[in-house]
């Protein structure tokens, strides 16, 4: 995708939107080149290259700052409410007690946080609207806006989620010798203090192989030590990030879409950095693996791409539904119903193959399959089908029915729709749409589920942005998403000092997520209808769309 218009009042003094280069006011190629298409047949890579790209973005220190400030207000934040393991050697630390046990501290850390949080998303949005030609020299600013931006958080406490801590018992299991898909935290002594979640002292693992064996070596090396293990974590994070931000540019520019704006709306985006860096996910390195592999499928070294994606696989098992498609890819071009089911068994087969015999090293075999169905069998209220089946158990409730047990049937049905999305896919379509075939299929496999979480959409924002995020409604849309992500998890997922009591100003865990809330809100709020430069962003444009359609 090339450049979008910039945004009203956003062209520098002097450059008219003629005055543009060629390219930059063009539109892409439709995300249908081919995955095999050679890169540098890509219009996005064809441009003459230019020997000066200083003028590429207009004064990017700017936002890069507000964002490197965001991100260290997000940091200081983390000091008073973010997730510490109960046997935290912080907790002793005077600042650590102060900004946790006073009310005074509480405050400051909710203010600091939902503050610094939706400055990084202001200037994450500020930065991209002083791009004038999305060339070299952007591409160089949204890299040094990631580093900037990620480098505070790399040392926060873990934010907005405590599955790390899962991630510490999980790698405790394994140091001692249990067998994680068939026992939960709660199978270790003091599993309490580790600080995980309620909901996985009894749940089963659903990670794959490579990251059981990741947490073993991560609690092996620190021999426990949370802070430690944090790091390490954050370090195999940082990995995928990496992978990230080699291959959604070469993707993008197999797509003819600029590769520079794709990298810009992934790697910089906020979510993105906070998810993986922040509440230290290992989807992070999924997704990076996953990406890396369809590059070298979509560039005939498809054997390499499998075994990337089939590691992908046993970190997170969702990524087998890039399995199908990849076989199409192999496959290639008008091939016969007989040829294309063919290589999905050869697809499967050496996937299947390579995740057995990482299964026989711990003779744990498949069992992250019966992990699968924890993240099933929840909901949340945001999700369509979550809301659906809120809708249906209330009304049954009313009525006298079993209200939970029909809402069972509308996630279900949510599931099967899914599913039969993703045949679709598979099976209907052009052959040089593969890759947004596969990105649509994940995106309903994804938004059909009871239960989205901001990380999940974090799974989908690359695979769309290397086919193609045109500038009209759909990029909105994903500034829209990242805003509404951004509050909830800013208010949802804080840990404030259970003894703070009325006394203390009442300041009491929902009166915190409250105030979060209504912070990250109101300046969500204020991007939106009053900031001159931001509002501009959301708001309905009588400019014409520079890019071709994707859908």
């Amino acid at each position: 995708m090339t450049a979008p218009v910039p945004a009203a009042g956003e062209t520098a003094a002097g450059i008219s939107r003629s005055s543009l280069s060629p390219t930059a006011a063009s539109g892409p190629a439709e995300s249908s080149p081919a995955l095999s298409r050679p890169a540098d047949t890509s219009p996005a890579v064809s441009r003459p290259a230019r020997e000066d790209t200083a003028d590429d973005v207009d004064n990017p220190r700017s936002p890069i700052l507000a964002g490197f400030l965001g991100s260290l207000f997000m940091t200081i934040g983390s000091i008073g409410v973010g997730w510490l393991a109960p046997v935290s050697e912080l907790r002793r630390v005077p600042l650590f007690i102060w900004m946790r046990t006073e009310a005074i501290g509480v405050a400051l850390s909710i203010l600091l946080l939902a503050f610094g949080g939706m400055l990084l998303v202001r200037a994450w949005l500020r930065l991209g609207q002083r791009v004038r030609v999305w060339g070299a020299g952007a591409r160089k600013a949204t890299l040094q806006a990631t580093v900037a931006w990620g480098l505070p958080l790399m040392f926060s406490v873990p934010l907005f989620s405590r599955d790390v801590y899962a991630y510490i018992g999980q790698g405790r299991l394994m140091v001692e010798g249990f067998n994680p898909y068939e026992n939960g935290i709660s199978a270790l002594s003091n599993y309490f203090q580790l600080g995980a979640d309620k909901m996985w002292t009894e749940a089963p693992v659903p990670y794959g192989q490579l990251f059981l064996w990741i947490e073993q070596f991560v609690v092996w090396a620190t021999n426990v030590h949370p802070e430690g293990s944090i790091m390490l974590f954050r370090m195999a994070a940082l990995a995928g990030i990496v992978l990230c931000v080699i291959y959604v540019p070469k993707l993008a520019e197999l797509h003819g879409v600029n590769p520079n704006r794709a990298l810009w709306l992934t790697a910089a985006n906020p979510l993105f950095l906070t998810n993986f860096i922040a509440s230290v996910h290992n989807d992070a390195l999924m997704i990076g693996l996953a990406l890396a592999g369809l590059y070298y499928c979509a560039t005939r070294r498809v054997i390499l791409g499998i075994v990337l994606v089939t590691l992908s696989i046993s970190v997170k098992p969702i990524t087998i539904v890039f399995l199908p498609f990849i076989g199409l890819l192999w496959a290639g071009k008008n091939a016969s119903w007989p040829r294309k089911f063919v290589f999905w068994g050869l697809t499967a087969g050496i996937s299947l193959a390579l995740l057995y015999l990482m299964s026989r090293v711990n003779g744990f075999g498949f069992g992250w399959i019966n992990g699968l169905s924890a993240p099933g069998s929840i909901w949340i209220w945001y999700a369509p089908v979550g809301l659906m089946g809120l809708i249906v158990a209330s009304i049954s409730n009313a009525f006298g029915l079993d209200g939970w047990g029909l809402a069972k049937w509308a996630f279900d049905a949510g599931k099967l729709i899914a599913v039969g999305i993703v045949a679709w896919q598979i099976f209907r379509g052009d052959y040089d749409r593969l890759m947004r075939r596969l990105t649509l299929a994940f995106a309903a496999v994804v938004l059909l589920s009871p239960m989205i979480q901001s990380w999940y959409i974090v799974w989908l924002i690359p695979l769309f942005a290397v086919t193609g995020i045109r500038d009209d409604w759909q990029v909105k849309a994903l500034y829209f998403i990242v805003s509404f992500f951004m509050v909830y998890a800013i208010s949802d997922q804080l840990d404030v000092f259970p003894y703070l009591q009325t006394a203390d100003l009442g300041l009491a865990l929902a009166l915190a997520r409250n105030a979060a809330a209504i912070i990250a809100l109101l300046f969500a709020l204020y991007l939106i209808f009053l900031d001159p430069k931001t509002k501009l962003l959301f708001s309905k444009s009588d400019e014409p769309v520079t890019t071709r359609p994707i859908i």
